[in-house]
């Protein structure tokens, strides 16, 4: 069985990473429902139903062979006119960052579009995108962590520039915890 965080591999042939990457999306966009991958089996799970009347803005999921700083698959959002299903592979573009503080902890979410996707694939940047797409996402993150009574500071999004140094630093951290056995969900 293939397991979706350590088998598929995140650069897409001709295209260069960081910018282009396979992106595996864990919750279609309009879900309440807060999936995540099952870090032992590669399996989906459900983690818990959002206590508020929020939904996902985007399609969310995971860049593969990543370990971002919280010791999960660094987290993406994949701007889509559909919805994706989950367990879906797609081929995305970072075209901003989102930074969040999630209980005194660093939490970055890329923002990224799908490259098929024939509206979607023309934004290059961030600023590209209507300023109010932003302001739901953001108040998204804020309302719906704030009703489990977590604390949460989202910052403005960055430019792509900055996913880019996100996504590296995280591709390095999961090649340097898998070489030293220390990488979770895999046996030793």
């Amino acid at each position: 069985m293939i397991h979706a965080w350590h088998d598929v591999t995140p650069g897409i042939e001709n295209k260069p990473l960081p910018g282009d990457f396979r992106a595996v999306i864990e919750i279609p966009r309009g879900s309440n429902l807060k999936f995540e991958i099952d870090k032992g089996s590669g399996l989906l799970k459900v983690d818990r139903v959002l206590s508020s009347a929020v939904y996902y803005p985007a399609n969310y999921g995971f860049i593969p062979q990543t370990l971002a700083e919280d010791d999960d698959p660094l987290d993406v959002l994949v701007y889509c006119t559909e919805d994706i299903p989950a367990m879906t592979i797609c081929e995305a573009r970072a075209v901003g960052l989102m930074s969040m503080i999630d209980q005194g902890d660093p939490d970055h979410k890329i923002i990224a579009v799908m490259a098929q996707d024939p509206i979607y694939s023309e934004f290059q940047k961030a600023s590209d995108f209507p300023k109010h797409i932003f302001k739901m996402l953001k108040r998204f993150f804020v309302d719906y962590k704030m009703l489990e009574g977590k604390d949460v500071a989202v910052d403005e999004v960055m430019p792509a520039e900055a996913a880019h140094a996100i996504i590296e630093d995280s591709l390095n951290r999961y090649y340097n915890a898998r070489r030293t056995g220390s990488m979770k969900g895999l046996s030793k």
